[in-house]
């Protein structure tokens, strides 16, 4: 049975897409895996490499419009959706890191720390992040002075006091409620 592994990066930042990554790990499995925030960043690039390299993977994003048009949640499923599709197989069932599923055609378990719990979710928790956090460190070169290159958009210090001084950019989320309020004064 091909099971895959989902996790997702990027649900509570201020600015930019929320991302998904689905997993087939390899037969021999990769060593070191864990949930992406407990690796060191250069531990994480590594293991993307060899995770991209060894085993069968797809990402998923849901992008600035859809979240606020559809929600967060929905949007992260959305993104998860995509990424399994994007495996290009069926899998026989997927683990999701989280309480929540999407509603889907495959048979599916919803996996509280399921990122530290199964390699699978390990793995897929650190494509999604290096996946978002390059295509933040890429969007602070586009939008300078909010720290995106650190902070990958969620709302520190330095990013709202931005926000307060040069506004939103197409990359904010207009619906969550710091960027929102930003119209009201």
């Amino acid at each position: 049975m091909i099971v895959v592994g989902v996790d997702e990066a990027g649900r509570g930042p201020l600015a930019g897409p929320v991302v998904a990554a689905a997993v087939i790990l390899c037969d021999d499995g990769i060593d070191g895996l864990d949930d992406s925030k407990k690796l060191s960043a250069k531990r994480r690039a590594a293991l993307e490499v060899e995770i991209k390299a060894r085993c069968r993977w797809g990402v998923g994003e849901a992008s600035v419009t859809e979240i606020d048009s559809i929600n967060i949640l929905q949007a992260t499923f959305l993104a998860m959706t995509r990424a399994v599709e994007a495996l290009g197989v069926e899998p026989g069932e997927v683990l999701v890191d989280g309480n929540r599923l999407p509603r889907w055609r495959w048979r599916a378990q919803a996996i509280v720390d399921g990122d530290a719990l199964h390699p699978c979710i390990s793995a897929a928790s650190i494509i999604a992040k290096e996946h978002r956090d390059r295509f933040m460190a890429d969007a602070a070169r586009r939008f300078p002075g909010f720290g995106w290159e650190t902070n990958m958009g969620y709302g520190t210090a330095q990013h709202l006091a931005a926000l307060r001084q040069l506004g939103p950019t197409p990359l904010h989320r207009a619906s969550f409620a710091p960027v929102a309020q930003l119209t009201l004064i």
